[in-house]
């Protein structure tokens, strides 16, 4: 099954690019285009103009507050805002916890949590690898014990993608130490200003502080803020990774990334010609293109084939293993097109506190940050090892 798309969707697609070009912010736009960081306030500010048009969360139903758009719609969102150099929408909130609460959240929760997720009020983050429970994740070791109408949590949470910022997490804890390990995990929201929660940066090799290590001493944790039932977490927890797995292919913005990777390579000379010209380095290119091209077919039909309401199945797998592959390979392809001028880069002008890289080339300045920052897609969301297995498991019967 493959999308179709009617007159109403390019209408849509010319009203999705119009409201861009008027109201994203020309200095956001330059700093996804450019590959420099983007701040709190930038990630904040660009939700809650997305939250006042109604479009912070493109997949929602309009029963929660979302635009109620089809399948089509949102893939043309996607691409549009890929297209332009639009800040991402944080997912975990909005693409990851939100489905979780839909589903199976209680409706206390659903009216307490989704209307703050809307609005970008609540800046969430993810509970779940921990050292030693990364791919294998159901030997995770945080313990949430029952003591009246708290749970009373201990443990350790790393890789916390801007843990440092967040307001919440939604967290996967053990409940029950003699199950067999899926059968003894319960999904806990807690609030990040709980007392016995500490935040310590880990600095990677991009020098930027995108992820944390989260440690828990003796934080108690209201009952009510278990989601659906007790040792049932690891049900809801492969369902919010089938969300997470199916944003990860990032098709829209590896477009603009293949469009900007040719740019580089028209300015770079080998000989005295454009680099794009040269016939092993356009090769590899087009080896790109076609996978990308093949990639967005692929995204369409799974996005297709959802429109009865069911959850992302293995197909995930297929576009995370292959998304995430593929923007590697571009970004591999950007430091070999500038060669030595990727070596150095100037956190500072990441930052924004330059106007200009020391090296000279500002084109090439962050590239070296951008390759080292992207290998870490194939590991998180669940390792493309693991997802290989998913998919010979699930689909080959294997």
């Amino acid at each position: 099954m493959d999308l179709d798309y009617t007159p109403a969707d390019d209408a849509f697609r010319a009203e999705i690019r119009a409201w861009l070009e008027a109201n994203l912010p020309q200095a956001m736009r330059d700093k996804v285009l450019n590959h420099k960081r983007l701040s709190r306030d930038d990630i904040a500010n660009w939700h809650k103009l997305l939250g006042k048009k109604g479009w912070s969360a493109p997949a929602w139903p309009a029963e929660w507050g979302g635009p109620g758009w089809t399948e089509a719609q949102r893939h043309i969102w996607d691409a549009e805002c890929g297209r332009i150099g639009a800040p991402p929408v944080l997912p975990f909130g909005v693409s990851m916890v939100a489905p979780v609460l839909m589903k199976y959240g209680n409706e206390a929760q659903k009216r307490r949590y989704l209307p703050r997720i809307l609005s970008g009020e609540d800046w969430w983050c993810q509970g779940y690898s921990e050292p030693g429970s990364g791919s294998d994740l159901a030997s995770l070791r945080t313990r949430a014990v029952r003591e009246g109408d708290h749970y009373v949590v201990n443990g350790q949470k790393t890789w916390t993608t801007l843990g440092q910022h967040a307001d919440m997490m939604f967290c996967l804890v053990r409940t029950d130490p003699a199950a067999k390990k899926q059968e003894g995990i319960s999904f806990l929201l807690i609030d990040m200003k709980t007392p016995g929660i500490t935040v310590r940066p880990i600095i990677t090799l991009d020098e930027d502080h995108e992820v944390n290590e989260v440690f828990f001493e003796d934080v108690k944790v209201p009952v009510e803020n278990l989601v659906g039932d007790e040792n049932r977490g690891w049900t809801y927890a492969k369902y919010l990774l089938g969300h997470e797995r199916t944003g990860i292919a990032r098709v829209g913005a590896s477009n603009r990334e293949l469009a900007f990777l040719k740019g580089v390579a028209l300015r770079q000379k080998k000989h005295g010609r454009p680099l794009l010209e040269d016939p092993v380095f356009a090769a590899r290119v087009a080896a790109v293109e076609i996978e990308l091209m093949a990639l967005e077919v692929t995204a369409e039909r799974v996005i297709a084939s959802a429109s009865n309401g069911r959850g992302p199945g293995p197909e995930a797998s297929m576009l995370k293993i292959k998304g995430t592959e593929i923007q590697q390979a571009l970004t591999e392809l950007m430091v070999d097109a500038v060669g030595p001028l990727a070596a150095p880069f100037d956190p500072a002008f990441l930052e924004g506190e330059h106007d200009h890289a020391a090296g000279g080339d500002d084109d090439a300045a962050p590239l070296a940050a951008y390759y080292f920052n992207y290998r870490k897609t194939s590991i998180y969301g669940g390792s493309n090892e693991i997802q290989k297995n998913i998919i010979s498991q699930m689909i080959l019967g294997i």
